[in-house]
Parts: structure tokens; sequence; C-alpha cells
């Protein structure tokens, strides 16, 4: 997991800051392994180094830090942990509280690359656009590098805003207000989050929404959920993408749900198609429901904020005496 790295520090970049950057396609900071170095370690090695042996494989996520780094103890990688996870999620209680007092429902999707993503916000923004009461939407992107995802974007006339992470393998909550601020989401509306591709790092990282979404696409695999099972857990909804493609494909519908079901038995699923729009309406009755979710909670929000103003002795938290006066 990347809390222990550090990775990408320094290299986030929002569009609209600065000079455009150098996009470098190669690994960086990486050493070419020896020959030596590749082989297969031996089994005293691997559990010298923290891993245990098992039936043909060595695992290395059993410790407390569930996650494995060389020359760093189990205690150091959970200390660095807490401590990055701690900020971030200071962060992200100001994002919430920021979206909050506007209404706005905010959802970060994530999923591997490739599962379809961008083409499902760019369905999505369609749909909502096309209500009788058409619904606001804003979009962050994030990608290591590259603004085409927000170009999409904004071709359907919703503001998106991009975010390149360089080396960095997901969003955190500071990117996220920084971009809310440059936003500026309607108030009542909804903001949709499209995390770096990436099923191991976005899981552990709040940006202050009211749901993750994970995305997994039928071309993907059934065992998904159980090879990454740090997401689906974290994750309110799942969306089983490119459902059209079925029909060419060997890939077990209800043995992926029941997959998602053992991780997280509280997973919402809904099976759909960003290109025929199959399964569509209830992805926005989901989504829907929640946006009014979050207009209630403002309104009875600003309601109490009202009456709390008309009545000086309540706000102050002051119960009147017998005789009238605050006692």
């Amino acid at each position: 997991m990347c809390n222990v790295c550090g990775c990408g520090s320094g290299e986030t970049r929002i569009e609209g800051e600065g000079a455009k950057p150098a996009y470098r396609w190669a690994p960086v900071g990486r050493r070419q392994a020896t020959r030596a170095q590749a082989e297969v370690a031996s089994p005293a090695s691997a559990q010298a180094a923290g891993g245990e042996e098992g039936e043909g494989s060595l695992h290395f996520g059993h410790g407390p830090a569930g996650a494995h780094v060389p020359g760093m103890s189990q205690a150091q990688m959970v200390k660095i942990e807490q401590d990055i996870l701690a900020r971030n999620d200071g962060f992200a209680a100001e994002n919430r509280r920021w979206l909050a007092e506007r209404g706005v429902l905010a959802l970060n999707l994530v999923s591997s690359p490739g599962s379809g993503k961008t083409s499902l916000l760019v369905r999505t923004i369609a749909a909502l656009q096309a209500l009788p009461q058409p619904v606001p939407v804003s979009v962050v992107e994030g990608d290591q590098q590259t603004s085409f995802d927000a170009e999409r974007i904004r071709a359907t006339g919703a503001p998106a805003l991009q975010i390149n992470t360089g080396k960095g393998c997901h969003l955190d909550a500071r990117m996220v207000g920084l971009a809310l601020a440059k936003l500026a989401p309607a108030e009542g509306g909804v903001l949709l989050v499209e995390n770096v591709g990436n099923l191991v790092c976005p899981a552990a990282f709040d940006l202050g929404e009211a749901a993750k979404v994970v995305v997994l696409s039928v071309t993907e695999g059934e065992d998904k959920p159980l090879k990454y099972p740090d997401m689906f857990a974290a994750a309110s909804l799942m969306l089983l993408n490119k459902i059209d493609l079925l029909p060419h494909l060997s890939f077990d519908v209800n043995k992926t749900i029941e997959f998602a079901l053992r991780v997280n038995p509280r997973l919402q699923v809904i099976p759909l198609s960003a290109s025929t729009g199959e399964g569509f309406e209830a992805w926005l009755d989901w989504l829907l429901a929640r946006r009014k979710a979050a207009r209630i909670a403002r309104a009875e929000r600003l309601a109490g904020l009202r009456d709390a103003a008309a009545d000086p002795v309540a706000e102050a938290g002051l119960e009147p005496a017998a005789d009238g006066r605050a006692g």
C-alpha cells in the first residue's frame, strides 16, 4: 500500500495551475533488478523478511500493517499509515462539511483501469441533464497524466477539473478540497469524482464523499472482489459494467455477486451497460435517492440554524428558569 512509501509526493498537478508537465511514460526512480535479485526467494529468506510460507505461495500481507516494505518493521509501517490517514481524514472532514453545507451529493467512483468509468460518467451526465428538472453535475477527474478524461466530460457541458497525480496512485482529500474551491459545484447538485484507476490504495483514502461506488466490468473476471477485498468492503455500491458483452464472454454474474457479498454483505449491486444504457434506470434511481437525502439534510440543518437564531436562549444551551430567566 502506497501509504508507507509516499508515492507521488510533490508530483500532483491540478489543472490550471503551473506549466504543463512533461509526460514521462517510463518508470521513474526504479532500479533495474539484477538477475540474482529477481530469483525466487527461499522460504527462509521470505520468513526473515516478514512473509509467511503457504502451499505454493508466499504471503506478505498477514502482519499488522497488511503489507511489506524491505527494511521497515510492521510497527513503523503502521505508525506511518496512521499518521498519513489521520491527516487525510482531517481534510476529508472539511470537504464533507463543505459539501453538506451546500447540499451537494459527492460520489467517489473507483475501479481498475479500463472498467468504463468515464463512459459511465458521460452517459450519467447526459441522463441527469435530460430530466424534466435537470440536475447540475460537476466532475473531478483523477489520472497520473493527461487531461483526456476531463476533456470528454467537458464535451457534455458539465464542468470538470483534471487532477494529475504524477507517480501517485490515488486521489486524496486535500487534492479534492483544492478542486472544490476551483469547481464550486452548484448547491443541491452532484459531484462525481473519478479516482485514479486502482483497486488498492483508493480504498483507504476518504475524500469526504457520501459513498464509494466501485465499478467492475465483466471483462475483468469474477474473482476481483476476492482479490481486492478492501475496495469492495469500502464501497456502498458495485456497478457491474459492460453487461452488453456477456454473450461474448464466459463470465458468471451470479458468482461475481456472490464473491462481492462475501466481502461486503451490505453491498448493493446494479448490473448495467454504459454503452447501451441497460440498467441505467436503477443506477439513476440510486443516485437521485441519495441526492434527495443530501438536500433534505441541508434543509433540516438550515431550519435548525434559523430556529437557533430565533431563540438565543436555546442557542446558548441554557434552560429558562421558572421565572422566565435563563438558569
